[in-house]
């Protein structure tokens, strides 16, 4: 029954909407704190996964990485490299930002063969 999904590649945009609503109920109405950044990655990283799950992509192994630095106006560059196949598997991602800090969540979806 689950096979039919082995062509159809995960659907970045229904999780990257997933990931916003994650990251801006976890996050709205905080100010960057140091000690508090480290649980919140673990939460928001938690959160999304199970979003993620529940969208009904149980085929798909699930890596979901979370950054939450101070905003100062600085830039900021993230990087990855994957192997993967690019008919099914895919990856998407959100950055929340407000005075204090930014915040960014990316979920990679692997197919499970």
């Amino acid at each position: 029954k689950q096979w039919y999904q082995r062509r159809v590649a995960i659907t970045a945009g229904i999780v990257k909407e997933a990931i916003q609503e994650v990251v801006t109920e976890q996050l709205k109405g905080k100010e960057y704190d140091p000690e508090q950044a480290p649980a919140w990655c673990k939460t928001i990283t938690e959160a999304v996964k199970e979003k993620v799950k529940s969208l009904g992509m149980d085929r798909y192994k699930l890596a979901v990485n979370v950054v939450i630095g101070e905003q100062r106006g600085q830039g900021i560059k993230v990087g990855c490299r994957c192997f993967w196949d690019s008919d099914t598997d895919n990856y998407a991602q959100h950055l929340y930002m407000n005075e204090t800090m930014f915040c960014l969540a990316t979920a990679f979806g692997v197919f499970f063969y």
